[in-house]
């Protein structure tokens, strides 16, 4: 049980970190616009506390599900580990 959740909360860990490094330029990917020419600026007014405000929720989120992914793959790594571990030391056992 012990090596599962260390398994697990590395997971957990290493999948935020992912998360945190994929999620900023695919958010910028996603939010902009196409079909405009290299170099054009567009001209709008925007609601800085707001742009804010949904940047950094996404970013959360992504890294939320990069935490969660990472914890289901850590978990079933920790769980075969756990079980290569424990099958020689069963088959080593004579029975008296």
């Amino acid at each position: 049980m012990k090596t599962l959740m260390i398994w697990a909360l590395s997971g957990a860990l290493l999948g935020a970190a992912v998360a945190s490094l994929v999620v900023p330029p695919a958010l910028s990917w996603y939010s902009a616009p196409g079909g405009l020419p290299q170099g054009t600026q567009i001209q709008a007014l925007v609601q800085i506390p707001e742009v804010i405000r949904y940047a950094t929720g996404r970013l959360i989120r992504g890294q939320m599900i990069g935490a969660a992914l990472g914890f289901v793959a850590g978990a079933v790594c920790g769980f075969l580990a756990g079980r290569r571990n424990a099958a020689p030391a069963a088959a080593t056992k004579t029975p008296a």
